[in-house]
């Protein structure tokens, strides 16, 4: 049997990441069947393209995952799949907690066959035989022989076969600079950015967060083994093919046990298994000089954490409290001093958040070493303690937001602004962190350091400015880089400069050093 395992694009922007979810089923998939892989940021396409492909691909089963708000989009495609007679499973968080509404239990349409509730490492192998067999249940649920809902070990992760997956629609060097960039540099060809986990879980419990009622609040590691072993892969991989590789640890929280952290980064320096990687950590685990020290010998170079907030009152609220604004410009500069930079992430329209709040964060972030700020709204997402606790309040105003996703745009009341008040605030965030001048300020403030890292802060920015302003298409990229003429010719003067007074390999000596993997 042939399968299709599908993840939607989000209508926004383009992701930069392929989901690991489809890897791990593939690796899991039982012998015998293929298995086909398509994510909709990679390779877009629309309801009559993907019923095509099945159809001609001869596709026997599609998986589709999918979060919150990529869900309508994924609803819409599972009945385009559905309509040409070809069953479909449906799973992942939002599937997990809204499973009558994928199976049409709750008065709406039904959009699949089959739902995996939870973490799918253990049912997708009867899932598969089951659908060898035209025998799909409805519901496929982790639970052991006493019916109690069980959580897989990753003792035994299964091994991605990384050096033979056809990663050709995730490679980010675009073809009409792919010949310029060989040209300046050997190991070009390709750039990719690669998923990895470490580690499921987290007992954090933040109010707004699925994790916690996904994952749970046990946490469960890979062996040190089994993730070394995969970065040399990808190592390998990318240098016999004369490409750059990232690699983006998805767990949850990297650090959240910073002894077992730190026995894996010494075991990734000790078998000389650094790539560049970037993962989430809070603030809180990253006062530990140690840590610091072997994330940036192991080749970490951006670090994601999520402040949410420089308002203690809000974070409490949140369940939040561990985070402790006084403490975040120190971070920073910790890991600046180390040059591994940060993702900090700001969430706007809190209870106790009031008009101006843009600019008292912005104000802080200023005074910070130069990162990458991203700044959302505050959103309930299904099961939930915020979505609980709001719709107990009365204060949702679209309670199924995601049937009908809108970016950036609140789905409750705030408590001291109103709704368009709180999406000014985003969108003062937005256009004042990463305005020309600001994206200017950020090279700037790197001068002492070599060249490509101005490069990389520049490039990284550019690109996360998408997140929030349309720039998928030609002529918003021309626009975009004629706004940043001035800091490009810079540094395009500058690099030309090095490349010609260096003859040595750029990306040894440092001048085209990267390690751009959050972009």
């Amino acid at each position: 049997m042939r399968i299709l395992l599908y993840n939607p694009d989000n209508g926004v922007t383009r992701n930069f990441m392929p989901h690991l979810w489809m890897f791990l089923l593939q690796a899991l998939t039982p012998e015998g069947h293929e298995v086909v892989l398509i994510d909709g940021n990679a390779q877009p396409m629309d309801e009559a393209g993907i019923a095509r492909f099945v159809r001609e691909q001869n596709i026997g089963l599609v998986g589709i995952g999918a979060m919150t708000r990529m869900i309508a989009k994924a609803y819409r495609m599972a009945d385009a799949i559905r309509a040409v007679g070809v069953p479909v499973v449906m799973g992942g968080p939002h599937v997990t907690e809204e499973a009558d509404e994928a199976l049409g239990r709750n008065g709406g349409p039904r959009h699949a066959d089959a739902v995996a509730l939870g973490e799918a490492d253990e049912t997708w192998p009867k899932i598969v035989e089951d659908a060898a067999r035209g025998q799909l249940r409805d519901i496929y649920a982790p639970v052991d022989d006493f019916g109690q809902e069980s959580k897989p070990s990753l003792k035994q992760y299964p091994a991605i076969p990384w050096d033979k997956i056809n990663l050709d629609q995730f490679n980010l060097v675009p073809k009409m600079v792919k010949r310029t960039l060989q040209r300046i540099s050997d190991g070009w060809g390709t750039f990719r950015i690669i998923p990895m986990e470490s580690g499921r879980g987290c007992p954090y419990g933040c109010e707004f967060c699925t994790v916690t009622g996904f994952f749970g609040d046990s946490i469960r590691f890979r062996t040190n083994e089994s993730v070394v072993n995969e970065l040399l892969l990808l190592k390998a991989r990318a240098k016999s093919e004369g490409g750059q590789i990232a690699v983006f640890f998805i767990d949850d929280n990297f650090a959240i046990n910073i002894k077992r952290t730190k026995s894996l980064l010494r075991d990734i320096i000790a078998a000389g298994a650094q790539v560049h990687w970037v993962a989430q950590i809070s603030a809180n685990l990253l006062r530990d000089e140690e840590l610091v020290d072997l994330i940036a010998a192991s080749g970490g170079k951006w670090v994601f954490i999520g402040m949410e907030s420089i308002d203690p009152t809000n974070l409490a609220d949140v369940n939040k409290g561990f985070n402790k604004p006084g403490e975040y410009a120190a971070v920073l500069q910790r890991l600046a001093q180390r040059n591994v930079y940060a993702i900090t992430s700001f969430i706007f329209g809190m209870d106790n958040d009031t008009v101006g709040v843009a600019e008292r964060t912005l104000k802080e972030i200023r005074t910070w070493p130069a990162g990458l700020p991203i700044f959302g709204l505050l959103t309930p997402l299904p099961a939930t303690p915020l979505y609980k606790r709001l719709e107990v309040a009365g204060r949702l105003t679209r309670p199924k937001h995601w049937q009908e996703f809108i970016p950036f745009a609140m789905a409750h009341t705030p408590l001291k602004m109103t709704i368009e008040e709180a999406h000014a605030e985003v969108r003062k965030g937005w256009a004042n962190a990463y305005s020309p001048e600001a994206m200017a300020q950020a090279v700037d403030s790197l001068k002492d350091k070599p060249l490509g890292y101005r490069i990389n802060i520049f490039i990284a920015r550019m690109c996360f400015r998408g997140i929030y302003f349309p720039q998928m298409g030609p002529l918003a990229w021309l626009k975009l880089i004629y706004q940043n003429r001035r800091t490009i010719s810079s540094l395009v003067k500058e690099g030309f400069s090095t490349w010609r007074g260096r003859p040595a390999n750029p990306v040894a000596n440092g001048s085209l050093q990267t390690g751009v993997g959050a972009t």
